[in-house]
């Protein structure tokens, strides 16, 4: 297994292959194109593809897929070299029905996009697959990036019919025959090892990293206060980032808010900072609004505020001046809002689930999933103890993850492209 860690970088293992001359990658871009269905990997594509254009390659080039009905979003890098772009019929409406259709329409949307692609001084071609569908047969090597695991942790949740039982295991063969597969934390290459029998050898640890925005630790005070006002903040506040799905311990966080508003208020908080109030940010209008009925439902409803969706800089400014970010997960491969809110120097409350412990380390308090009495404790701990929340900043100062970059994301990603397709037959 090979290792992208803070501390590594391509080359300095004697066995890596030099990055040049580049590869030539098939990627598809449909998350992009519709980032409301898949959040987290439409970040980090955009985040990679960023990266990726700022340290152009010799010989390497891009062939994008996309969805025949939406607009094209390769235009936000301009400088990166895109050969070809190929059309993928719409298969929203299919719902589950689309895990076992997108691998056979992939598959003829690749065909021949690596052709020849040595002629243009590429070393071999790659599929880098991130959007969770991958193509049978594509007839070039397969790299998968692995973001989420909870399709297979979460079977009850994610496989309850038919049609996404046998979507999920053709997912889970062709994650197996990939040439590599790309996991961000140890524990999600553990959990591909143990749900998915993903050989050691194909897999590569490659963590994440803050988004480029968030890794700006100053950010404008003025900006913070103003977005405060905007949504009837006081001066203290925590932030979640308001998924509504199965991964997301919501019911716990709303038992806990709603327990300690029966709470006295503690010495040393300000009038009016007390009960707690969690701001939900980047949340749909659809999660919002299902937050909302939840939040209601428990009796906590007074405790949460919800934000609008926001440019990246103003929520950069919202969350750099919350108390805490809360992380009440189910399953968490990846942990990107947790390194989002520690490179701005924001202590996390998380739940011991997948990426997390291993990220936030001794810069948050981690709890058992589903405890509404224990979340209730770590964040009233942090809420109103001074000392403990000054000592879980300075410790966000010295987390390795937070201050990683996508630059080493691209690089590790290249390192394992150029491994691959060396390895490959070149089309």
């Amino acid at each position: 297994m090979t290792v992208g860690r803070p501390g590594w970088r391509p080359g300095s293992d004697p066995a890596e292959p030099e990055l040049t001359p580049g590869v030539r990658v098939v990627i598809d871009l449909r998350p992009l194109q519709d980032p409301d269905r898949a959040p987290l990997t439409a970040i980090y594509l955009e985040q990679l593809l960023t990266a990726l254009e700022a340290v152009p390659i010799d010989g390497e080039s891009f062939v994008l897929l996309l969805a025949a009905e939406r607009d094209d979003p390769s235009p936000r890098w301009p400088a990166l070299p895109v050969v070809g772009r190929r059309l993928v019929p719409p298969t929203r409406l299919l719902r589950t029905g689309a895990l076992t259709a997108d691998p056979i329409l992939l598959r003829g949307a690749v065909l021949g996009a690596g052709w020849r692609a040595e002629h243009g001084g590429a070393a071999g071609s790659v599929y880098h697959a991130a959007a969770g569908a991958l193509p049978i047969a594509s007839g070039i090597p397969i790299v998968a990036a692995l973001l989420d695991l909870a399709p297979w942790s979460m079977p009850a949740a994610y496989q309850r019919g038919t049609a996404a039982r046998f979507g999920q295991r053709l997912r889970a063969r062709l994650l197996k025959g990939a040439a590599a597969v790309i996991v961000p934390s140890r524990s999600a290459e553990r959990d591909a090892r143990r749900l998915l029998r993903v050989r050691p050898s194909r897999l590569t640890v490659v963590p994440l990293a803050a988004r480029a925005t968030f890794q700006l630790r100053e950010v404008d005070g003025t900006a913070a206060e103003r977005e405060r006002e905007r949504l009837g903040l006081g001066a203290r506040y925590g932030v979640y980032w308001g998924r509504h799905d199965a991964r997301h311990d919501l019911r716990t966080l709303l038992e806990a808010l709603a327990r300690l508003a029966t709470e006295a208020r503690p010495s040393g908080v300000p009038d009016g900072d007390w009960p707690p109030r969690i701001c939900v940010v980047e949340a749909s209008p659809d999660d919002r609004a299902a937050v909302a009925r939840a939040a209601a439902r428990a009796g906590a409803g007074d405790a949460i505020v919800y934000a609008p969706r926001l440019p990246e800089p103003r929520l950069a400014a919202l969350v750099a001046d919350a108390r805490f970010a809360v992380l009440p997960l189910r399953a968490e491969a990846a942990g990107l809002a947790a390194l989002d809110a520690l490179a701005l120097g924001v202590p996390v409350i998380a739940s011991a689930v997948g990426a997390l412990p291993e990220i936030v380390g001794p810069a948050g308090i981690i709890v058992d999933p589903g405890e509404p009495t224990r979340l209730a404790t770590a964040i009233h701990s942090a809420w109103a103890d001074d000392s403990l929340h000054a000592g879980l900043v300075a410790a966000t100062h010295e987390r390795p993850d937070a201050k990683r970059t996508w630059a080493e994301v691209a690089r590790e990603t290249r390192a394992v492209w150029a491994r691959v397709a060396r390895r490959a037959p070149l089309l």
